[in-house]
């Protein structure tokens, strides 16, 4: 499995924390930056790797920012993207079982590093049910549709 990593500032450190556990679970993956600490604004960040997963370079992405929250708006303007924010094992994996989310979104001033790893392993380990599930997920690609947001079309259509 390939997978997309991207931060800004505030997510920089634990981003960096993932790369052992990438490697220990023998995935490749390439970091789309922030490369320090540096103030930075999420969304060049956030649309890089939603864009890799978009468009099939990658198979799913991780990305972190101080709360999640503006990284997961930013990756689900992406049409085909499913990006949920994570702050428990529970949801990280209900998240794979029932969504077939392809982008983990966490935020480093939440949850501590540990946390992290464990909820990224999780949902990293964790595969899709289908079956009920993948009829709503239909459902979620008629919604995009509707709103002009198929598959290669950037961002919505004027209504």
């Amino acid at each position: 499995m390939k997978i997309a990593l991207g931060a800004d500032h505030g997510g920089y450190s634990l981003k960096e924390e993932m790369k052992p556990l990438l490697d220990e679970l023998g995935f490749e993956y390439k970091d789309f930056g922030t490369f320090n600490e540096s103030s930075v604004d999420y969304p060049d960040f956030g649309i890089q790797v939603a864009e890799k997963v978009a468009g099939g370079e990658y198979d799913r992405g991780i990305l972190i920012c101080g709360t999640g929250i503006g990284m997961s708006i930013v990756a689900n303007k992406v049409p085909g993207i499913r990006c949920a924010l994570v702050h428990d094992c529970f949801t990280a994996k209900v998240t794979r079982q029932h969504n077939d989310s392809n982008i983990l979104a966490m935020g480093a001033r939440v949850i501590g590093p540990s946390l992290a790893l464990e909820i990224a392993r999780l949902w990293l380990t964790t595969e899709f049910e289908g079956g009920r599930h993948a009829n709503r997920l239909g459902k979620i690609e008629k919604i995009e549709q509707q709103y002009g947001r198929e598959e290669g079309v950037q961002g919505c259509q004027a209504r």
